[in-house]
C-alpha cells in the first residue's frame, strides 16, 4: 500500500525488452533509497512494481505484459522523469489516501491553467471509472494523491500547489501526456458491496 505523496522524482535509465515483456531500470534520483531490499514494492508513476535488482543509484523490476499494455509503462522512453514512492509501513502517518498501486485505466491531461499561486490541472477519463470519481473525493495520478475539485461525464479537475509540480514529475508533464489514473478504493468496495446485496 501507498499514500500517494511522493518521496522523490527519477527517470527511466533503461527498458530491455524480455520475451514480451520489460525490465526497467530506474534512477532513484531523490527517493530516498539506503534500506532498500529485493522484493520490496515501489510506485513508479502509481504503478507497483517489485525490486528485483539495485545498486546505489538505481533500481530495476519487471513490468508484466499486462501492466505494459493497461498503463502508461509500456509507453515509456529513456529519460522519462517518474514519481516514485516506497510502501507505507503501518506506523506512517497517511498524509494522501490509500493508494494499492494497481491502476485502473490511463487518462490524458486535456489542460492546464493558472489558479492564483496554483495550477488547476484538467484530466480525460475512461467513462467506466468516472462514476468512482466524486468532487472533494480523492484521486491518484501518475502515483500523487490528488482532491478532486470538479467531474463531468468527460473528465475531472484538480488544482496543483507549487510544491506537487516542483516535487513531483508534473513539472516535466504536458498537455496531451498520458496519465495513470487509480480512483479511491473505498469507492470500488463501496459499490462492490451494494452490488452483491442487490443479488
Amino acid at each position: 500500500m501507498f499514500t500517494g505523496l511522493i518521496e522523490g522524482v527519477g527517470r527511466v535509465l533503461a527498458i530491455e525488452p524480455r520475451g514480451g515483456d520489460a525490465r526497467l531500470r530506474i534512477e532513484v534520483g531523490s527517493l530516498p533509497f539506503a534500506d532498500v531490499a529485493i522484493g520490496e514494492s515501489i510506485a513508479v508513476n502509481g504503478v507497483c512494481l517489485t525490486v528485483v535488482e539495485f545498486d546505489a543509484a538505481s533500481f530495476a523490476a519487471d513490468a508484466s505484459t499486462e501492466t505494459l499494455a493497461l498503463t502508461t509503462l509500456g509507453e515509456l522512453a529513456v529519460d522519462r522523469a517518474l514519481n516514485l514512492e516506497r510502501a507505507m509501513r503501518p506506523t506512517d502517518r497517511l498524509g494522501g489516501h490509500l493508494v494499492s498501486g494497481h491502476v485502473d485505466g490511463v487518462g490524458c491531461v486535456q489542460q492546464v491553467w493558472p489558479d492564483a499561486r496554483a495550477q488547476r490541472w484538467r484530466f480525460l477519463a475512461p467513462a467506466p471509472l468516472l462514476r468512482y470519481i466524486a468532487v472533494k473525493g480523492s484521486i491518484c495520478v501518475d502515483g500523487v494523491s490528488l482532491t478532486v475539485n470538479a467531474v463531468d461525464d468527460a473528465g475531472f479537475e484538480v488544482a496543483l500547489i507549487p510544491h506537487t509540480v516542483a516535487h513531483t514529475a508534473f513539472s516535466t508533464t504536458n498537455v496531451g501526456d498520458a496519465v495513470n489514473l487509480e480512483v479511491d478504493l473505498v469507492a470500488r468496495y463501496v459499490e462492490r458491496l451494494l452490488n452483491s446485496r442487490e443479488s
